[in-house]
């Protein structure tokens, strides 16, 4: 609980206190100290700022007693000025219109994971994602979310995945898929916000975010492409094989060198 309560704006030493007057209400902060096995000084100056957040309460007595807030009444209450202030900085500081688009570089698992929340959690109408199956889960419960909350999310994925999500599309993998040293991805929210990047071993994890109109459209040509490809796949396969040949080699052949 600790680093939850660090995301909600508390220090290390907050936080402990904070658990350890709801583990034992009404005490002094002497018995904190003991219960935190931090000096006195520093305890008294964490606990005024608690009282300062409204985080905790102080009883008069001798010596003064300290107590929690209960955790309702203060996530409550955070998110009541969380919303005031939302209100008051979207009013007066929205942007105006860009003039161009935006790209926008990530890199690393954790600037590329906050990316992929944000891009995905901010979607109001569709989400259509590209994935290998190795780094779905990634993404698998903020697009859950997503869906919860009326998003139609459509899930294209390059081996096969075991997921509750309504609109999964599964390409199988031939032997031309293994020698990938990256493993690329793609988010593409409500047909105007894209995320694009990579996962891999032998690669920095790395993702571009854009709104460009060039790759919002490349995105949606590669879903159709994908969309009508596997339906006649799935209605013609046989005679595609017979007449192109297995993975369409017959076709592939001669471009073969364009293409890896």
């Amino acid at each position: 609980m600790i680093e939850e309560l660090r995301s909600i704006g508390l220090s290390d030493l907050e936080a402990r206190i904070y658990l350890a007057l709801l583990e034992e209400p009404e005490i002094s902060g002497y018995e904190v100290a003991k219960r935190v096995s931090v000096s006195r000084t520093n305890v008294y100056a964490a606990l005024r700022a608690l009282t300062d957040k409204g985080v905790c309460r102080t009883i008069e007595a001798e010596p003064v007693l300290y107590d929690a807030v209960p955790i309702a009444e203060l996530i409550r209450t955070m998110k009541t000025r969380f919303d005031q202030t939302s209100r008051l900085l979207l009013q007066e500081l929205d942007a105006p219109p860009k003039k161009a688009a935006s790209f926008y570089s990530w890199k690393g698992e954790q600037a590329l994971r906050q990316a992929m929340d944000r891009v995905i959690a901010n979607s109001e109408r569709s989400i259509i994602v590209d994935v290998w199956s190795e780094d779905f889960q990634a993404m698998e419960e903020a697009l859950l979310d997503a869906e919860g909350r009326g998003v139609r999310v459509i899930v294209m994925t390059i081996g096969k995945v075991h997921t509750p999500l309504k609109e999964v599309i599964t390409h199988l993998r031939s032997a031309d898929w293994e020698g990938h040293i990256s493993r690329k991805f793609s988010v593409l929210a409500d047909g105007k916000a894209a995320l694009i990047g990579s996962f891999g071993k032998t690669v920095k994890l790395s993702a571009l975010e854009t709104d460009h109109p060039s790759i919002i459209e490349l995105l949606r040509n590669g879903f159709y492409h994908d969309l009508v490809g596997e339906w006649i796949e799935r209605d013609f396969g046989a005679a595609l094989a017979e007449n192109y040949g297995k993975d369409y080699e017959k076709i592939i052949a001669s471009y073969r060198e364009l293409l890896t």
